[in-house]
C-alpha cells in the first residue's frame, strides 16, 4: 500500500504532464519553425458568430495568396462569407469565401507562372511542365514541355478574348514545336493540341482544338474566390481581369480616412486574427507607404502585422498600418526546413 507522500509525488507528476499536454497541444511546429506565430487556438466567444456577410473594399494591394502568386487588385469591392462558425478568420484561409461583386485585377507572367508549375499543373501525370510565360506586345507566350510519351520542348504565343459564359480563352496563333512551325506540322498529321493533351485531371482548364480556356477564378489557390468576369485584356506586362462594371468598381464609397489610397476596408460580421475577435467589425488596414502598392502576404500576414501598428477610432473602428511585406526581412531557414519572406 503506497504512502501519503508517494501518492502526492505521483499526483504531482500527473498534474505536470497534463499542464504540459494543455499547453503544447496546438503548438505548430512548422509554423514556429517558420518563425509565424502558431495559429491561435482559442474558441469563439459565445455570440461572436455572426449570420452578416462582411462588406471588402480594397484600392492598389498586390494581394498574395500563395509563393509567387499575385493578384495585383487595382479596385475590388464585394463580401466576405464565413463557412465556418459564422466568423471570417483571417488565420484560416478556408474559413471564408470572396464573393466579388466588382472589381479590375492584373496577373504579370511571373504570377502565371508560379500559378501554372505549382498549383494549376502540379499535379502526377500533369501533361505540362517547366512552364514560362511572357506578356508582351499584347500576345501571351507560353513556352515548356509538353509530355506525350516523350518530352516535347514547346513554344507557343496566343491571343486572349473571353467568352460568354466568362472563360478566359488563350487563342493560339503560333506554335513552334522542337523548332518547326507546331500549327503546320499538327495540322499535317491531323493532330491537335486537344488530341495532344490530356487535362481530364486539371482544375479549371480545358482545351479545345488549338485553344486554351481558363475559368481564371476557380483556378486561384484559398481563399475561394467566386464572381464573374466581364472583360479581359493584354495590358503591359499584365493580364488583366474585370469582374462586375468598371464604373461599379470605381464608385466611392463610404471610407474612415480619406487621406490613403491603398488600403483594405472590412465592415460587418465577425472577424478573427491573432487573438482578437471584432463583432459588427469596421476594420481599415493601411500600406505603410502610400507611394506604391500595397504588398500584402495574406498567408502569411502576422508579419506585417507584428511589424506595424494601430489605433482605435473614436467609432471603436480600427485602423491597422502594416508595412509592405518585400519591405520585410526573410527569416533564415532552420531545421531543414525553408526560410520564409
Amino acid at each position: 500500500m503506497l504512502s501519503r507522500a508517494p501518492k502526492v509525488v505521483i499526483g504531482a507528476l500527473l498534474a505536470v504532464a497534463a499542464i504540459a499536454a494543455l499547453t503544447t497541444r496546438h503548438v505548430s511546429p512548422t509554423m514556429a519553425v517558420a518563425g509565424i506565430p502558431a495559429r491561435d487556438s482559442l474558441e469563439p466567444p459565445p455570440g461572436t458568430a455572426s449570420t452578416t456577410a462582411t462588406s471588402v473594399t480594397m484600392r492598389n494591394v498586390d494581394f498574395h495568396v500563395a509563393d509567387g502568386i499575385v493578384l495585383r487588385v487595382r479596385r475590388l469591392a464585394g463580401t466576405m462569407h464565413a463557412a465556418k462558425n459564422g466568423i471570417v478568420d483571417f488565420d484560416d484561409i478556408a474559413s471564408y469565401v470572396i464573393d466579388v461583386s466588382s472589381a479590375e485585377v492584373g496577373m504579370t507572367g511571373a504570377d502565371l507562372t508560379n500559378l501554372m508549375n505549382d498549383h494549376v499543373f502540379a499535379y502526377r501525370g500533369s501533361p505540362l511542365s517547366h512552364l514560362h510565360i511572357e506578356i508582351a506586345n499584347n500576345t501571351l507566350r507560353q513556352t515548356g514541355t509538353l509530355h506525350k510519351g516523350v518530352n516535347i520542348p514547346f513554344d507557343m504565343t496566343a491571343n486572349v478574348a473571353l467568352t460568354d459564359d466568362g472563360r478566359i480563352v488563350l487563342h493560339t496563333t503560333r506554335v513552334r514545336i522542337l523548332g518547326v512551325n507546331g500549327l503546320a506540322l499538327m495540322n499535317a498529321l491531323h493532330l491537335s493540341l486537344e488530341k495532344m493533351m490530356d487535362l481530364s485531371k486539371a482544375h479549371g482548364v480545358t482545351v479545345k482544338g488549338n485553344d486554351l480556356f481558363l475559368e481564371a477564378l476557380a483556378l486561384l489557390p484559398p481563399p475561394r474566390v467566386e464572381g464573374r468576369l466581364t472583360g479581359v485584356r493584354l495590358e503591359g506586362n499584365q493580364l488583366v481581369q474585370t469582374i462586375g462594371t468598371l464604373a461599379d468598381s470605381l464608385a466611392p464609397r463610404q471610407m474612415i480616412d480619406t487621406t490613403v489610397t491603398n488600403y483594405m476596408l472590412y465592415r460587418g460580421g465577425t472577424l478573427h486574427f491573432g487573438k482578437l475577435f471584432m463583432t459588427n467589425a469596421e476594420m481599415l488596414v493601411v500600406d505603410g507607404d502610400q507611394r506604391d502598392a500595397f504588398d500584402f502576404d495574406n498567408p502569411r500576414y502576422q508579419r506585417q502585422l507584428i511589424a506595424g501598428h494601430s489605433k482605435t477610432l473614436p467609432d471603436l473602428g480600427l485602423e491597422v498600418w502594416m508595412p509592405d511585406a518585400n519591405t520585410l526581412p526573410c527569416r533564415p531557414a532552420s531545421g531543414g526546413t525553408r526560410g520564409t519572406c
